[in-house]
């Protein structure tokens, strides 16, 4: 392993990193139903249509992680009955990521949150990206936490990279990609979406 791979938390080994020689830093890449939390100097990064990419830190301790989920939420299954997949859900994906925030040093009281995504692309299907978004609302609400920013809603992907550590986000807005294309590759579940306009612009949140 590279020396600027430093090991990962406990339960992420599956999660993909690479090296980006452009920023020196390692990127953790989280897929939908996915979730990656850490303590590194690194980066996470996801694409996200409808889906909503939750991100959650602790500043004081510099620990923090991302989630990645396309459906609002999974019932009636209890919690020693969920698995890795419930985290396509956005009740247990929530959960999950938090938790592990907790198991890992971070406060409760310190946490902070950041939305994005859920955006209108699959045209055919009801609006499953609003949906999200209210769900997304309505969790942090009922749970107390401290939304800080968002970027939700619209007709684009995005493409957010997180530093846990700081709590920054950049976000990319793909305007360009062909909707036909990007449709057919969320309703397969698929978000290998690497393809960008270099035009677009970055925003801070």
């Amino acid at each position: 392993m590279p020396h600027h791979f430093k090991p990962v938390l406990y339960g992420f080994e599956n999660v993909k990193r690479f090296w980006d020689a452009s920023r020196e830093k390692v990127i953790a890449k989280v897929l939908p139903g996915e979730f990656y939390v850490s303590k590194n100097d690194e980066l996470i990064s996801t694409v996200l249509g409808s889906c909503i990419a939750a991100c959650i830190y602790d500043q004081d301790l510099g620990i923090g992680g991302m989630n990645h989920f396309m459906l609002p939420i999974e019932k009636n299954i209890h919690l020693s009955n969920a698995h890795s997949l419930s985290c396509r859900y956005g009740n247990w994906a929530m959960e999950f990521l938090i938790n592990e925030i907790l198991k890992n040093g971070g406060s409760r009281s310190n946490l902070k949150v950041k939305l994005f995504g859920g955006g209108k692309i699959i045209r055919s299907m009801t609006d499953i990206g609003l949906g999200n978004i209210r769900f997304a609302n309505a969790y942090v609400s009922e749970e107390g936490l401290n939304l800080v920013s968002h970027d939700v809603g619209g007709t684009w992907p995005r493409k957010v990279l997180f530093d846990p550590k700081t709590g920054k986000v950049q976000v990319k807005r793909l305007r360009d990609l062909h909707t036909d294309h990007l449709e057919k590759r969320e309703v397969k579940y698929l978000h290998d979406i690497e393809a960008q306009n270099a035009h677009t612009d970055i925003e801070l949140f």
